[in-house]
């Protein structure tokens, strides 16, 4: 049995195509696919169905019933520090918020943790106090600098 499994963003403001277009724009090999629009007796709702990175998502543009939060949330390991800095700018922009640890919340109230792949080596790494110094310097940051954790993880 093949199931075909996507997250679902529940948007309440009629800006579901415009945020898939967006998010699209931004992230390599992905696009806009089907999109459905109608009428559920109680309102119109569209359903926009969308990849990115190749990652199946949908948003389901459907009225104030349901609100986005923080409790989910778009990941994206960066190849390096220039690509996490685009993201960044581009998803701060026109009205969305930086948060701590590398969090942001987009123009459309989506949140995503953008970071760089570098990151990950380090807060992972089998050195205990390489993994500590880059988790303690990552929680004083806002957008993730890479130079700063890496100087941290060096002091001795």
């Amino acid at each position: 049995m093949t199931n075909s499994i996507r997250t679902c963003l529940w948007f309440r403001n009629g800006r579901g195509r415009e945020a898939a277009e967006f998010y699209c724009s931004l992230i390599p090999g992905s696009q806009v696919g089907r999109i459905f629009s109608g009428d559920a007796g109680q309102g119109t709702f569209s359903v926009i169905d969308f990849r990115l990175g190749g990652v199946p998502y949908q948003i389901l543009d459907a009225g104030p019933h349901f609100m986005l939060t923080e409790a989910v949330s778009i990941s994206v390991e960066t190849p390096d520090q220039a690509e996490t800095d685009r993201l960044w700018t581009a998803l701060t922009a026109d009205g969305g918020q930086e948060s701590v640890c590398g969090w942001l919340k987009d123009r459309f109230g989506v949140s995503w943790q953008i970071f760089p792949k570098r990151l990950t080596d380090l807060t992972l790494s089998t050195d205990k106090e390489v993994s500590d110094r880059a988790m303690a310097a990552m929680m004083k940051m806002r957008k993730i600098d890479i130079a700063a954790i890496e100087a941290a993880v060096r002091v001795i």
